[in-house]
């Protein structure tokens, strides 16, 4: 009896968006940006162009287009700074830009964690 019931909400889900789709094709606004968006892929497609090259256009006449470009992008993040750890009962030296180092750790279990931190050196 479950494979029924969910076949029948399935049903009746599709038959809502089926309703919503007729509705937002009524509308006129949606009407004029698919229109909209069709002369522009016609335009890319006659003159041979990504929508990456429009954006480069777009951005050359406006440069704000550019700035919330790349406001939106994840892009790189800045690399974190070098960190040098000396172990003083070895001499050994460690260069990371991150805290999960092998020997790091190794140290931390065996020497502490505040003990090791205090090896560090900008």
């Amino acid at each position: 009896m479950a494979k029924i019931n969910d076949y029948y909400q399935k049903k009746q889900l599709m038959e809502q968006l089926a309703n919503e789709i007729n509705q937002l094709e009524q509308d006129q606004s949606l009407k004029r940006e698919l229109a909209f968006e069709s002369s522009i892929r016609e335009l890319m497609e006659e003159y041979d162009k990504s929508p990456k090259h429009v954006l480069r256009i777009l951005a050359a006449i406006d440069p704000s287009i550019a700035t919330e470009k790349a406001q939106g992008s994840t892009g790189t993040r800045a690399k974190r700074p070098m960190k040098t750890y000396t172990n003083p009962h070895t001499g050994e030296v460690v260069k990371t830009r991150g805290g999960n180092h092998k020997t790091l750790n190794e140290w931390r279990k065996t020497h502490g964690k505040e003990t090791v931190q205090s090896w560090q050196k900008d």
